[in-house]
């Protein structure tokens, strides 16, 4: 979202729409009104249609949660399966390194009661027409749990034991009709919140919910991994069949009695972030239901199994989510609860359980937020009582006032993406990721990682959506997990890890397979001696050369095998001979051609002048490939409106000359001697032209330009000059004027949300398609910089900048105060970023599987070649891979990409990465080496793509339709058999619904009312290339509360989940996303920060309209002005710097980007789409 203008109610993007009329505007639980949009979804029902929403809870208030770590201070959980019961598909390296569990548990917590709040009226089905009715929709939402649960609310670090499947169970809300009776015995009181906990759950030996397998059983069938449950923050589960040792188990509901679930004042609720004082233990000997505010005894931190290691590390916390009856439970699966009042199975001796708790509902209920109307707005009647079974007549039950009820899911107990990215950094920050070992995936993007090559490619080059290939193509197809690299071939590396190695094989040029042509790698088996080699790709046996033979050593490998790059390392670079060059002539050094808009809108905003300003120094910093050395590209300059004026610059003049062409229909360039110079040697003339050209233009009247004549004339001055090179084109206006590529305004609001709503992403003309192919073929690549005050067509305009390999930038309603110094850092580092030139990427791979497919900024004349005329070191391309035969768990798969480019001295360099992954017949394997962050950029690029072709909505539908199929497959197929109403996710995957409800909310696929066109086309073009690092903080940004922030530590605090829920009126924070940085100011600060950010007493006194921090002289200042630095630093665009005060107009905008929320565009929030995906991932099972 862009936020180039402070206009009230501006569009994140573009120019402001007259009001937000049908939106909800206050807080994010307004009521929507006539001339919304629909919600997405309809309202969640689970299988039965006649779910009813019964009345809103009322409940104490609550402090606001954080969502920082928790304590984890129980022992890991015992796992019944040994560890070498649990080993990956057999890779042929040493050792496999420690993975995170495959998948934990999760259970939710109770749901916040509703206060003053209106509740959103995005549901999941029709509307409910009586509170006081529940139908049996979501019965079994219960929770099994295995094993003890030691972590607090989020996850504790993984534990090294692979497991399968992480589960969430919801709550069940009661109900309150006399007709149907629950069929768990209704409590009359729950133990107090004294004894309520945040850690632990029923031990292992009590099974969980009426439809878990007992006890005696063995809770896993077949070859899965076991499923192992993490700590829940909540109280033990009421439907235990374990009981205490000192109870009898109860036959018959206990007498309802005065006794309330939450006695009048709750205690303080410590924050999720700090040590809980609450832990789970087995209850006081006694009657049942326990007294409230009865003594719990101290210190007691949760039973243990008799087995149960006390040194292991914490495991982390369980994922299960029910759902109800309405559905056959699954094969293999013990059949649904018993009916009130019929007696658990009797008790294994020496086994302890848990005391009962009122409904299933876990954990406190949550309050409004203070400062907040109102509850989180969350699912809005998820879970009901079970249904009795057909032909039992139904009792009517009376239930005490606290349970006429309803629960929604607590947002803690689902899964959160910043406690798998603290997890991920604990865990795996402090140890180098060394490349060496076959098909272990890499710590997340998120962590701060050093890489050792140790003959696989970085994950900064490479990074696969599964790290263990499928054997076959029916097993690949069956899962859905799309199998694909996100390949950045020229990324820069942090400075403690050194640059790929430059190797010079001398005339004989790079060592190659004869048949697949293959390079030279890690994996090539030298045989005979070494006199032969067998390429790993294809099989076929090739001669050495006599200049490269060496012996072999007693295990088969080259003596020299370390001394060289291209036998010991994943990534190289070989410097090419002739043969690699086009026409097999050794290329010129690029040039660069600077091509500014000189129309009346341009000159008026002071653009003109700043450009020209910026020019005279930034040409002292063109690309070089040795810092001491001189720059070789050469520079040109045109100025444009309706006709384009060029510009001799040759040294030997005295001032520099123009020539004008008014031709545009033939455009062709007047001078070839003179325009490209050295701007070392032509210093004098070229700042003489700079200071000029603002003067010769400042009193131009011409509003109306061209744009594709533009492109001709810099295409035609590099053909001329035979070299290949870049434009740097500066345009404000939409090309009206009579010339070839001519456009016409054809923004049309009305077209979004039906079928043709595809042609606005599509180009008004083909013109530019056949435009950017002659430009690939000359090695001309195109970034273009857009000032727009309003429409110009970005689809149309956008097609050669992405076909060329460039780059696209857009500054709405540009000015100079506010967006000058964004606009002159993205210029500097556009011109000094490593760059290559007419660049051709091929992927071969080994028998079995084949690129299919590639996403990215680039051209293709064949099916195997990606042509870019510029490949700079922040382009991606993405390829996908199919079956084309089986493949080998021996073998494990290969991925060789190999660029071929000329550098910015003019040099051919071949660079190589390589990847060998795991193959797996098992399908647990797969799930548990696939990387979601990888994933979802896959999934954005696709969608991305499609909605050239399709309606949104239908590309929508099969993101969701292909998550819930990978997800469903998980379910059937690897995780241990469980109710039928648990959701139970990959412990990889289990933020696949977090990110992918990311992607479907976002302004290409799901459009507020206020996003223009052209920020639409512009930010799927902007995604087409993004690399993993950025798609992530793209779709989930990161929001920081600097209210933390510790002045004498380098370490930030932990982010905050995106949910204005976490957002405290006391606090401030930090949002930012990749293009925009967001300071969010509650109304309520201290006074003391504001001083130190703002150099104000008061809120009132903040500016909003700042664009950049005061500089002040306290300790605080400048730790915040030094992180914001940083965030620039590590992002490829300068962020845009925007105060937003609480409850001010620019607080709509900022919201947007709270992702976990629903949204004004009829978005689903993370815990509605949690439901749906449920209820998606049931269908398909069932």
């Amino acid at each position: 979202m862009n936020v180039n203008q402070q206009a009230p109610m501006t569009s994140p993007y573009a120019p402001a729409q007259p009001g937000y009329q049908g939106y909800p505007q206050p807080g994010y639980g307004g009521q929507n009104v006539a001339g919304g949009p629909p919600s997405q979804y309809g309202p969640y029902n689970g299988p039965n249609p006649g779910y009813q929403q019964g009345p809103p809870p009322q409940g104490p208030v609550r402090q606001p949660p954080t969502s920082g770590a928790p304590s984890v201070s129980a022992p890991q959980a015992y796992n019944q399966y040994g560890q070498g019961d649990m080993k990956n598909g057999p890779p042929t390296m040493t050792s496999q390194p420690n993975r995170p569990p495959v998948s934990q548990p999760y259970v939710p917590g109770a749901m916040p009661p509703a206060g003053t709040q209106p509740v959103y009226h995005q549901q999941y089905g029709p509307p409910p027409t009586n509170t006081q009715q529940m139908t049996n929709q979501m019965a079994g939402m219960q929770i099994g749990s295995p094993a003890p649960l030691p972590a607090g609310p989020g996850y504790a670090p993984p534990s090294s034991q692979p497991q399968t499947s992480t589960a969430f169970p919801p709550h069940t809300a009661p109900s309150s009709q006399p007709g149907n009776a629950p069929l768990q015995p209704p409590f009359s009181a729950a133990p107090p919140l004294s004894q309520q906990s945040y850690h632990g759950a029923p031990p292992h030996s009590q099974q969980s919910f009426p439809g878990a397998p007992p006890p005696s059983q063995p809770l896993y069938s077949g070859s899965a991994p076991p499923s192992q449950s993490f700590g829940s923050p909540h109280p033990p589960n009421p439907f235990s069949s374990g009981q205490p040792v000192s109870q009898p188990p109860f036959a018959a509901p206990p007498p309802t009695s005065s006794q309330s679930q939450f006695p009048g004042s709750l205690p303080h609720q410590p924050a999720v972030s700090q040590p809980s004082p609450f832990h789970s233990a087995p209850p006081p000997s006694g009657s049942f239901p326990p007294q409230v505010g009865a003594p719990r005894p101290p210190g007691i931190q949760g039973p243990m199994h008799p087995r149960q290691p006390l040194s292991a590390p914490p495991m982390t916390q369980a994922n299960h989510i029910a759902a109800g009856p309405g559905q056959p439970p699954m094969p293999g699966m013990p059949l649904g609860p018993p009916t009130a009042g019929m007696q658990g199975p009797p008790m294994q001796p020496g086994l302890q359980g848990y005391q009962p708790q009122q409904n299933g509902a876990f954990g406190q209920m949550r309050g409004p937020q203070p400062g907040y109307a109102g509850s989180y707005p969350a699912q809005q009647n998820f879970g009901a009582q079970p249904a009795p079974p057909a032909g039992q007549p139904q009792k009517p039950t009376e239930l005490p006032p606290v349970q006429k009820t309803r629960h929604r899911i607590d947002p803690d107990a689902i899964p959160s993406p910043i406690q798998v990215i603290e997890d991920d950094k604990a865990n795996r920050s402090n140890e180098p990721f060394t490349t060496g070992v076959r098909g272990q995936a890499p710590p997340l993007v998120t962590t701060d990682f050093h890489v050792k090559d140790q003959g696989n490619a970085s994950p900064r080059f490479i990074r696969c959506t599964a790290y263990n290939m499928p054997c076959t193509s029916d097993m690949a197809k069956q899962s859905q997990v799309p199998l694909a690299a996100v390949i950045k071939p020229l990324a820069v590396l942090p400075r403690d890890e050194m640059p790929p190695c430059v190797i010079d094989h001398g005339e004989g040029g790079p060592i190659r397979c004869n048949r697949c042509k293959a390079y030279m790698c890690p994996y090539m088996q030298f045989i005979e001696g070494g006199r032969r080699f067998q390429c790993s790709f294809c099989s076929c046996v090739t001669e050495v050369p006599p200049q490269y033979f060496q012996h072999l050593d007693h295990t088969g490998k080259r003596v020299d095998c370390y001394d060289r790059p291209e036998l010991s390392m994943g990534s190289y670079e070989f410097k090419a001979t002739v043969d690699y060059c086009k026409n097999n002539k050794i290329p010129q050094p690029p040039s660069f051609i600077f091509l500014i808009d000189v129309s009346y809108n341009a000159v008026k905003s002071g653009l003109v002048r700043l450009i020209c300003e910026e020019l005279k120094t930034l040409l002292d910093y063109l690309p070089r490939e040795e810092p001491e050395q001189d720059s070789c590209i050469r520079v040109g300059f045109v100025t444009y409106n309706k006709v384009l004026h060029f510009y001799n610059v040759k040294s030997s003049l005295a001032q520099p000359q123009m020539m004008v062409v008014s031709d545009v229909a033939d455009m062709f360039v007047p001078l070839l001697d003179g325009f490209l110079v050295n701007v070392s040697e032509s210093r004098a003339v070229i700042n003489s032209l700079l200071d000029q050209i603002p003067d010769m233009f400042a009193d131009t009247r011409e509003t109306e330009t061209v744009f594709a004549p533009v492109i001709q004339a810099g295409l035609d001055a590099l053909k001329a000059a035979d070299c290949a090179g870049k434009l740097f084109i500066f345009n404000s206006s939409l090309p009206i004027a009579e010339a070839p590529g001519k456009l016409k305004n054809r923004e049309d609001k009305k077209l979004v949300g039906t079928d043709k709503e595809k042609t606005l992403f599509q180009p008004q003309t083909s013109f530019y398609g056949s435009l950017a192919k002659e430009c690939v073929a000359q090695g001309c690549c195109v970034d273009l910089f857009l000032f727009p005050n309003q429409y110009v067509d970005v689809a149309t305009l956008g097609v050669v900048p992405l076909q060329t390999g460039g780059s696209i930038y857009k500054y709405t309603y540009f000015q100079v105060p506010s967006d000058g110094e964004r606009f002159l850092n993205d210029l500097r580092r556009d011109v000094q970023k490593h760059i290559g030139f007419d660049a051709v990427m091929r992927v071969r791979t080994s028998t079995g599987i084949r690129a299919t497919d590639f996403f990215g900024a680039f051209y293709m004349s064949n099916t195997t070649d990606v042509e870019l005329a510029g490949l700079d070191c922040e382009k991606t391309v993405t390829v996908e891979f199919r079956h084309d035969d089986k493949l080998s768990e021996e073998t494990g798969a290969l991925m060789q990409c190999a660029v071929l480019y000329t550098s910015c001295t003019g040099h051919r360099r071949l660079r190589v990465h390589n990847l060998a992954v795991n193959c797996c017949t098992q399908l647990a394997d797969l799930y548990r080496n696939c990387e979601t962050d990888t994933l979802i950029n896959f999934f954005a690029k696709s969608a991305f793509r499609s909605v050239l072709s399709n309606p949104t909505k239908n590309v929508r539908d099969s993101l969701i339709n292909q998550c819930a199929q990978i997800l469903a497959c998980y379910r059937k197929n690897c995780a241990s058999p469980s109710s039928a109403g648990q959701l139970i996710l990959p412990e990889c995957m289990k933020l696949l619904p977090v990110y992918l409800n990311c992607v479907l909310k976002s302004d290409v696929l799901q459009p507020g009312a206020d996003i223009s066109l052209d920020d639409r086309a512009y930010v799927r073009q902007l995604v087409t290339s993004m690399d993993v690092t950025e798609s992530h903080v793209f779709f989930y940004p990161q929001l920081l509360p600097l209210q933390k922030l510790d002045v004498e530590s380098d370490a930030l605090p932990v982010a905050v989940r995106d949910s204005e829920e976490r957002l405290s009126k006391g606090g401030v924070y930090l949002l930012e996303n990749g293009l925009n940085l967001f300071l969010w100011v509650g109304a309520n600060v201290q006074q003391e920060i504001l001083q130190n950010i703002f150099g104000v007493p008061a809120f009132g006194q903040i500016d909003p309209s700042m664009i950049t921090l005061p500089v002040l002289d306290n300790p605080y200042s400048r730790k915040l002005r030094a992180v914001i630095d940083s965030f620039r630093a590590q992002r490829s665009r300068y962020m845009k710097f925007v105060v937003v005060k609480q409850e001010d107009k620019l607080e709509l905008i900022f919201k947007h980007f709270l992702v976990e929320d629903k949204s004004n565009s009829g978005g689903a929030s993370y815990v509605d789409f949690l439901c749906h995906m449920h209820k998606e991932i049931r269908q398909l099972l069932s």
